[in-house]
């Protein structure tokens, strides 16, 4: 699923394929679509865009003396599961284009495609970001950790660390590979109660003695989670490409696969979340002191099904893991 770099990553690309072109006409969407008509037409018009989040502007801006006349219109994207944007000639249009946007003549015609195989992805007419969304961890870092630290009272803290991730209101970008890398830098139990976690970071200050480059380079060694909540993606948006894609098969692919440490890659294993998201960790991340740190509503399971104890813990064994998800080699429970 795209998250926050990827949404980025897609605005830079809709900026530099759209700049020095000039559109024109109605906008086309796929009959098979469910989202809304865009009424807008016009002679001449330019395209850009800009994200925040998990979400993307485009604004859709007529040109001087444009017919006929009218005003900028702007749409709100979400991009679902397999949402992007490309830009092919007219008679070589991407399957599962659902919104097009067609060049004015003269020159070869092409289209700025909406591309979305799983139909998840949707967009909204007026250019608002969706209500209930936090600030962007890329854009709006200092924001985000306002609001994050300001609301530790709520409920949504209750749950693991790595279910509060996802949350959207308090982290706005996140998604299911970030929460993965970020815990795995940080060696956090990714079943650890959130606000545990993150109650620790209400103290942390640094030492008045300290200057303000050695304050500098204390943060870069030793960022906290909140930190790598906005530096981790911002590193994804640094490699190009088109961020988090397919295993094989495409080249703008490649920087990230080799950029990830944890999610999906050999040695580590997986549990489902409560939602029935799959959380990749190491096995180590597992294990607090002494503690198993998972809730006993958790789908899991040990490698122990036989284990009193593991009985006691509320955990399945191997038999009961979901297929294709991988049992912790040689995990045992506390004694």
């Amino acid at each position: 699923m795209p998250e926050g770099p990827e949404l980025h990553l897609a605005s830079r690309f809709v900026n530099e394929a759209c700049r020095g072109l000039v559109f024109g006409g109605c906008v086309e969407k796929s009959p098979i679509s469910r989202n809304p008509e865009v009424p807008f037409e016009s002679s001449a018009y330019c395209i850009s865009s800009s994200a925040r989040g998990k979400e993307l502007r485009l604004t859709l801006s007529p040109l001087p003396g444009a017919q006929p006349p009218r005003g900028p219109l702007a749409l709100v994207f979400r991009f679902g599961m397999s949402g992007s944007f490309q830009l092919a000639a007219q008679d070589a249009l991407p399957a599962h284009a659902h919104l097009r946007f067609y060049t004015a003549p003269p020159g070869p015609r092409l289209a700025l495609c909406f591309v979305d195989i799983r139909r998840f992805g949707r967009w909204d007419l007026g250019g608002e970001w969706q209500p209930g969304r936090g600030p962007c961890v890329l854009l709006e870092y200092e924001r985000f950790r306002e609001n994050v630290l300001r609301n530790l009272a709520d409920k949504v803290f209750d749950q693991p660390i790595c279910e509060a991730l996802l949350d959207q209101r308090f982290f706005n970008g996140i998604g299911n590979y970030l929460r993965a890398e970020i815990l795995y830098r940080l060696r956090i139990p990714p079943f650890e109660k959130a606000r545990k976690v993150l109650e620790a970071l209400q103290q942390r200050r640094p030492s008045p003695e300290l200057t303000l480059s050695q304050k500098i380079r204390a943060k870069l060694r030793n960022p906290d989670l909140l930190e790598l909540c906005h530096s981790v993606p911002k590193e994804v948006v640094q490699l190009g490409g088109k961020g988090y894609g397919p295993e094989s098969g495409e080249e703008d692919f490649a920087a990230f696969r080799a950029w990830l440490r944890c999610y999906g890659m050999p040695g580590m294993s997986s549990l489902r979340d409560r939602r029935g998201r799959t959380i990749w960790f190491q096995v180590w991340a597992l294990i607090s002191h002494r503690q198993m740190e998972i809730p006993r509503k958790l789908v899991g399971w040990t490698d122990r099904l036989g284990s009193q104890q593991g009985r006691s813990w509320g955990l399945p064994g191997p038999a009961d893991a979901p297929k294709g998800h991988t049992v912790p080699a040689g995990l045992s429970l506390p004694h």
